[in-house]
């Protein structure tokens, strides 16, 4: 349409008219002469808003999925907090609870040998000083600890005091090469000295070449003169392996320690030496040997057989 005088008046009119239209149908309020026109303008335009809310409903629901999965994310990432200090908690409560058994275990020990003990834990593997086999406790002279004093745990020896701070000690372990114990074996008495080999069965000097000595044989600790640096009757090990004596004055076997050296934790040191010597009293008992079970062999006889012999008896007859 061309910019013409006509044009622009028909334009001013249809303005005018439009805002004339909008006076009444605010004025009508419910009952607007132009309500009929809008409903009628809401049948055929509604279908056409409602196809293009559909097209854009998608990014809307988009935009929101995206809000909303910012907030599952954080959600996830609280629970897995949560899920983290859970399992946090529960490897807490189970070392607990292994303590609390180690705990347990030593003290029965104790109470067995009647061993006046300090408890400790080990804070430390191994020292300043060469390569021993060694591990430091939180426990030392303020605690009443000395040199030379027996360590024990619930499953045996562990070894004795070498130094003592004031809060701390040092102990070397059963193991150690430069570690060497009396020990006397259990119902014979014979006797012997265990020497550490590092992650080896220890190895025990018999005394007597000609002691009777089998595999699955049970020791404990001798004791010293005045209790150091061993009390006795602390359990030591079990024999693995005997070599044969060849007719020497002494002979050797082998002996895996009851104490797991690589994995001590909770840990006794004996500061008052029994009254007496508790002998055997200390080893654990011995697991019933199982009862044999009785075999009932049944041999079935084939029953054609069976049938033969009944007619050939018949036939005797």
């Amino acid at each position: 349409m061309r910019d013409t005088r006509e044009s622009r008046l028909l334009l001013v009119l249809l303005i005018a008219i439009a805002f004339a239209l909008i006076t009444v149908d605010i004025r009508g309020g419910e009952d607007s002469p132009v309500d009929g026109a809008r409903q009628a303008a809401a049948t055929v335009f509604g279908p056409v808003e409602d196809g293009v809310s559909s097209a854009v409903d998608p990014i809307g629901n988009a935009v929101g999925a995206v809000r909303d999965s910012g907030d599952r994310h954080d959600r996830i990432a609280e629970l897995t907090r949560q899920n983290a200090a859970l399992k946090a908690k529960l490897g807490s409560d189970d070392r607990n609870r292994s303590r609390v058994r180690q705990l347990d275990s030593m003290l029965k020990s104790a109470g067995a040998g009647q061993y006046g003990i300090k408890g400790a834990e080990v804070i430390g593997i191994g020292a300043a000083q060469g390569f021993s086999w060694t591990v430091t406790i939180d426990a030392g002279a303020n605690d009443g600890l000395k040199r030379d004093m027996t360590v024990l745990n619930g499953d045996g020896l562990v070894g004795r005091v070498t130094t003592v701070g004031p809060s701390t000690a040092t102990v070397l372990l059963a193991n150690d090469p430069d570690f060497t114990v009396g020990t006397r074996m259990e119902k014979t008495d014979e006797l012997g000295f265990a020497t550490g080999q590092g992650d080896r069965p220890l190895s025990v000097q018999m005394l007597n070449g000609k002691a009777k000595v089998k595999k699955g044989d049970r020791l404990v600790t001798f004791g010293s003169q005045a209790d150091k640096p061993f009390v006795p009757g602390v359990p030591v090990g079990q024999v693995v392996r005997v070599d044969p004596s060849g007719g020497d004055l002494t002979r050797n076997i082998y002996i895996k320690p009851y104490v797991g050296f690589t994995k001590l934790d909770i840990v006794g040191v004996v500061v008052e030496a029994p009254r007496e010597d508790p002998r055997d009293t200390v080893l654990p008992k011995k697991p019933a040997k199982p009862k044999p079970t009785p075999t009932v062999t049944v041999t079935a006889t084939p029953s054609g057989q069976a049938q033969d012999d009944g007619a050939d008896n018949g036939n005797e007859q």
